[in-house]
């Protein structure tokens, strides 16, 4: 069995001491409540501080837990009331669309599947709960894109890369794709990641109307596609999508944005 690393075994008990009881403790506190000494405490507090998981006060010379720690339990916390409340919408969207249902954030420059459900059929399926996917081609990525400066970014900084003959990857035609997002509200992945899968997808805002994931159908690019496809776009019909569909995935969207406290929808 490997062992644990002391240093990083330290820095934790160091947190754990910090988030409870009093808000503020001095070096000594710090020092002996964890049976270390002076030097080696004030080197992990200064790690810490540094990483600004740990903040001094300039007066007392005391510690305290700082907003970057705090900015990850927060985000730990949004993506678990994300997925808890989607729970019974996406299972909804999944039965009356007959299609798979993808819950998505953003994650290390790319989308997070944080909750997958399967089309409600007899179909041999995988689970997908976990994987990283493109932002630039996915629906998920392209609409958490249109509506949150960090995710664009990333997208833009990022590899872009080709992943079928229909994938977008020139800047200025990548932020023009966004910016017709923006305007509609939803996004659409015509074969643009995989080919013969298709999927659209809407956002999902907080209470504070940020957008803090995306929902997506999907599931084969000849169902999702309207029947009369080829006089339902400029291009022929290859990004089209049904109605039906993108009207019922911004359903979902909508309940789930209205159930994490966003009182618009």
């Amino acid at each position: 069995m490997a062992k644990n690393i002391q240093s990083l075994e330290r820095a934790a008990a160091v947190l754990r001491l910090l988030a409870g009881g009093e808000r503020r403790l001095g070096l000594s506190d710090i020092a002996s409540s964890l049976g270390l000494a002076k030097g080696t405490a004030h080197g992990i507090l200064r790690t810490l501080q540094a990483e600004g998981f740990v903040e001094q006060e300039a007066t007392s010379g005391r510690y305290q837990l700082g907003a970057e720690l705090l900015r990850l339990g927060n985000s730990y916390l949004d993506v678990n009331e994300l997925r808890a409340r989607a729970l019974v919408w996406t299972d909804d969207l999944a039965r009356s669309s007959g299609e798979s249902v993808h819950l998505g954030v953003l994650h290390l420059g790319g989308v997070l599947i944080v909750h997958h459900v399967f089309r409600p059929d007899d179909s041999r399926q995988v689970l997908e709960v976990g994987a990283l996917q493109p932002l630039h081609s996915t629906a998920l990525g392209k609409v958490l894109c249109a509506f949150d400066p960090v995710a664009r970014q990333d997208a833009l900084d990022g590899e872009r890369r080709t992943l079928t003959p229909r994938t977008v990857v020139e800047p200025g035609a990548f932020e023009a794709a966004l910016a017709a997002v923006r305007e509609r509200g939803w996004a659409t992945d015509v074969e643009e990641t995989w080919d013969g899968v298709a999927a659209v997808a809407a956002p999902i805002r907080d209470r504070r109307s940020m957008v803090v994931g995306a929902v997506a159908v999907t599931g084969a690019a000849e169902r999702l596609r309207p029947a009369d496809a080829a006089g339902a776009a400029p291009d022929g019909g290859r990004t089209a999508v049904r109605d039906d569909l993108v009207a019922a995935v911004r359903g979902c969207a909508r309940s789930v944005s209205r159930d994490i406290g966003n009182g618009r929808f």
